[in-house]
């Protein structure tokens, strides 16, 4: 094993079992067989027993392999060795000295061979997904692609297809392949190498049925031990043990178990046994959880809800639940009028439940003829008038009849009872419109409309008749008095055709005796106007995003009218508030928008729209749209300004506030939101995404870069991201944070031999020092601080230049040393940096004894020190003001402050107008210079001093 889930299952096909000691010859033309046809037939057999059994436990080394065979476990992590190509290809040489004595290929020097060996697959393809080749060691690696095997191949594919570098493969014996093309390359030793890789299966699925529901029907007669198929078995696309295992249910009823039955292909398929006797009348369903487990370690459970429905059968006959009944029938009574009702029950299903009604052949024609049974709802009708001759008992044998039963029984006694008195009169007198017996009402019609008046007449003129209303709907049937047997008609509450559009009621009569009579009234109610359109909602909410294409769909408005016809008929259309832009088809009512909408110019409209019917006068209703524009990242940031400048003193403290980078962003919400960062020279410099704040991580220093130009870029959270950039100029101020440097004299030990016979005015030497500052804090003042010597006062130095100059004749008494401590110092704010120096001048017409005068340097000089500054600038002279007035000392004020500018300004010509004439040191990168003389090249050295004279 190498690495977790790898195995190195053989070396190569081609090659056959043989002893340890035996070698195969490399051969670079073509693999070398064994001589044992035996063997070869067997080497099938060897490869399917090493690809699912394990590795190879002794397989000879070859020469020319051109396969080589792999396996390891789906879903392992990148970086997981799969195999070594140069070592199971046998080209990892031998330690030097030792060379293998098989191997024809070049010479190696050391461990490696020469030229060195190079691992590559044939062609890129889909080789980067799933396996790395480590080109100089032939290392394969799985990759940062996990392998899912299930995605990979489909079961039961079979075969082998290579494509590029990289193919997948399934076989038949569920195996399943990934196959990579190798080149072995220089040309000296070419090997073309197929891989072949055997993905093994992990249980990391669980079963799953194909639908969540599964229903089964069993006949509610059927036997015990009946096997039905459940069908949708449970899938998973593991293979072998990991695949589909056994099934169970969660609750078995006492009434079924599951059996599973596997076929010749492996598939299982679970069986539903019948155990008990059923009866869809006691019990039409039973509903449990079924459960596929794999035989995984630990095992994955998928489970669905398993309804099992009982079919019905005709196992139940019609049944009576009385059987007799006595009707009675007045002599008087109108044909059509319903004299009894028989019913019987089926307590099965469907056709199974089926029941017709007859007469059993035992009843008379004659009572046949007079009462009719219907045969589907057993309702027995007066089919004719009732006779002087009719019997007045009758005896009906009624059937019940159902498929394949014995029909069931019941006798209908009917007693007719003769009738010699004449009934009411019912005589109506329309008032409402009314054609063909319907009456025709508006319905807005007033409360206590009049219909009709009815009027009752009994033809006997002894008996009392009574009159009332049967039926429902808003009338009203009174007595109109102040005559008799008269009565009103009329509405009793309002009427809405909305609705109810129809009514029908009976005036009903009936007198002492028992005799009634009913007069039907049906009402057609006339729709009005009376109802507006109705939007579903009042306030009509819509999104659409920004850009939208030309005439884009926003909604289908859609207002009910309750009214019918044209009345109902809804027409929409736009309100004066809405923008032109904005279409509404005034027949379907859909809203559309002509042209794109910009969220960053408009984000919320708000305007209404009408639906208007088609009565007269035409009702109206109105609501309000509020079309909300959403965002789209079609912004880039936006820098306030795309060139910043920056001016920040120098040693200006780490992560202290630069600036603030301002940008913008049109678009709104994550769309809007910017991130900054800088893109170059992001060691040293850092921004806030925040606040936008940029920031230097480190301590600034002018004199090693006096400014830095950065480019920062800003991305906005869009999906694509959008960015921009602005460039950032940081120049850095000076500080006087560095001395003067006092370059010549070299040092304090240096001196210089001036004859006597120097003329006064003429230059001795210099002191030379540079200010790596600028500005005024690199301008240089000279000043002789102390003295030492015999008459050191006869020189002088330039404040400006630093020139030392003999400013009177020397005399006989001036021979000697003469040590001057000059004050190098800048003009720096807040306070100026000074250096000082020692120049050490030697009067006398030659140096005869050195180490005297060296004994004299060496010396402690003692110097008082003047405190004079040294001064540059020319101060202007002030004349006493003898006035108080306010006005001359503003006037000094203002020569004084316009002196010092023109100072200034001369002396920064003069700088840099000595600058132009001197030649820069080499071996100083001086920022400031301050000029020598030309002819002040004067060959200082320690120790050796030098003639200066005029002659």
């Amino acid at each position: 094993m190498r690495g977790r889930g790898n195995a190195r299952s053989s070396r190569a096909l081609g090659v056959s079992w043989c002893p340890a000691t035996w070698h195969p010859r490399l051969d670079m033309g073509r693999l070398h067989r064994p001589r044992s046809s035996t063997s070869y037939r067997n080497l099938p057999h060897l490869f399917l027993f090493f690809l699912f059994v394990g590795p190879f436990s002794c397989l000879g080394s070859y020469s020319r392999a051109t396969e080589l065979l792999y396996s390891l476990n789906e879903g392992l992590p990148a970086g997981v060795l799969i195999g070594s190509l140069a070592e199971d290809l046998r080209l990892l040489p031998r330690s030097a000295g030792r060379p293998d004595p098989q191997s024809q290929l070049p010479e190696r020097t050391g461990a490696e061979w020469n030229p060195p060996l190079s691992f590559s697959l044939a062609s890129r393809g889909l080789s980067g997904q799933y396996v790395t080749l480590d080109n100089r060691s032939g290392e394969l690696h799985t990759s940062a692609q996990e392998i899912d095997r299930e995605a990979l191949c489909v079961e039961g594919g079979g075969g082998t297809a290579w494509s590029g570098s990289v193919s997948i493969s399934s076989s038949p014996s569920d195996s399943c392949l990934l196959l990579l093309d190798v080149l072995v390359l220089p040309q000296e030793y070419f090997r073309f190498v197929k891989v072949k890789i055997a993905i093994r299966d992990i249980n990391d699925n669980a079963p799953q049925f194909p639908v969540s529901q599964i229903s089964v029907w069993v006949p509610e007669n059927a036997p015990v031990n009946t096997r039905l198929a459940i069908e949708h078995p449970a899938v998973d696309p593991d293979i072998g043990i990991n695949g589909v295992q056994t099934y169970r249910l969660l609750d078995y009823h006492g009434m079924f178990t599951l059996d599973v039955e596997e076929n010749e292909n492996g598939e299982r398929t679970p069986y539903l046994i019948v155990m008990g006797t059923l009866d869809r009348e006691t019990q039409d369903q039973y509903v449990s959880i079924i459960i596929a487990e794999d035989g995984g370690s630990p095992p994955l459970l998928g489970s669905a809800t398993l309804t099992i429905g009982i079919s019905d059968i005709n196992d139940n006959c019609p049944l009576f639940t009385d059987s007799q009944i006595n009707v009675t029938v007045y002599g008087n009574a109108t044909v059509g009028t319903p004299i009894a009702a028989v019913q019987a029950v089926d307590k099965d299903l469907g056709t199974n439940a089926q029941i017709t009604y007859s007469y059993s052949q035992k009843v008379p024609q004659a009572s046949k003829d007079l009462f009719h049974l219907d045969e589907n709802t057993g309702v027995i009708k007066l089919f004719s008038k009732i006779g002087g001759s009719v019997l007045q008992s009758h005896k009906l044998t009624i059937l019940a009849n159902g498929p394949g039963c014995i029909p069931a029984v019941i006798t209908a006694l009917v007693s007719i009872i003769k009738v010699i008195f004449r009934p009411p009169e019912i005589v109506p007198r329309y008032i409402a419109n009314e054609i063909d017996g319907v009456v025709y009402l508006k319905e807005l019609e007033p409360v206590n409309t009049p219909i009709a008046f009815f009027t009752i007449r009994d033809p006997e003129g002894k008996y009392k008749v009574n009159c009332y209303l049967d039926g429902e709907g808003p009338f009203r049937l009174s007595p109109y008095k102040p005559y008799n047997n008269e009565y009103l008609l009329e509405t009793a509450k309002p009427m809405d055709y909305e609705l109810q559009q129809f009514y029908e009621v009976a005036v009903v009569a009936w007198n002492s005796e028992g005799f009634h009579v009913k007069r039907v009234i049906k009402v057609q109610l006339l729709d009005d106007n009376d109802n507006a359109p109705i939007f579903l909602q009042p306030l009509i909410e819509l999104t659409i995003e920004e850009n939208n294409t030309p005439n884009a769909f926003l909604t289908k408005l859609y207002a009910t009218d309750a009214d019918s016809e044209e009345r109902g008929q809804v027409s929409y259309f736009l309100g004066p508030d809405a923008p032109s832009y904005f279409s509404l088809d005034s027949v379907t009512g859909i809203l559309t928008v002509s042209t794109q909408l910009d969220r960053e110019e408009k984000e919320k409209y708000r305007y209404t729209v009408r639906a208007v019917d088609c009565g007269k006068p035409p009702r109206e209703s109105v609501a309000t749209v509020a079309l909300t524009v959403l965002d789209k990242n079609d912004n880039s940031p936006r820098f306030i300004n795309k060139d910043f400048s920056f001016f920040v003193p120098e040693n200006f403290p780490g992560y202290g506030e630069i600036g603030v980078i301002s940008v913008t962003d049109a678009d709104a919400g994550r769309n809007g939101w910017v991130a900054l960062s800088v893109v170059n020279q992001s060691d040293i410099f850092v921004i806030d995404t925040g606040k936008g704040m940029l920031r230097a991580k480190v301590s600034l220093d002018r004199e090693q870069q006096s400014s830095y130009t950065l480019w920062v870029e800003a991305v906005d959270g869009g999906e694509p991201a959008l960015s921009s950039t602005a460039k950032i100029t940081i120049l850095l101020l000076d500080i006087n944070d560095n001395p003067p440097l006092v370059l010549f004299p070299q040092s304090n030990m240096s001196y210089l031999l001036v004859l006597p016979s120097t003329l006064p005015g003429s230059p001795v030497t210099e002191v030379y020092a540079v200010d790596k500052d600028t500005g005024m804090n690199a301008v240089i003042a000279y000043s002789i601080i102390g003295r030492r010597g015999p008459r050191p006062e006869s020189f002088r130095i330039d404040p400006k230049t630093g020139n030392i100059t003999l400013e009177e004749a020397l005399l006989q008494t001036d021979y000697g040393l003469h040590r001057l401590l000059v004050k190098v110092s800048d003009h720096g704010y807040p306070e100026p940096l000074h250096s000082t120096v020692m120049v050490n001048l030697f009067v006398n017409d030659t140096v005869s004894n050195e180490s005297y005068i060296e004994s004299l340097l060496r010396k402690e000089p003692e110097i008082n020190i003047e405190e004079k500054e040294p001064q540059i600038s020319i101060e202007p002279t002030h004349r006493k003001v003898e006035s108080v007035s306010c006005m001359p000392t503003l006037v000094a004020l203002s020569v004084i402050s316009l002196g010092s500018i023109t100072l200034v300004t001369g002396m920064g010509i003069y700088i840099c107008l000595r600058k132009g004439e001197k030649h820069p040191r080499e071996d100083e990168n001086l920022e400031v210079q301050i000029p020598l003389k030309g002819k002040i090249d004067l060959h200082m050295r320690e120790r050796k001093p030098m003639d200066i004279s005029n002659i």
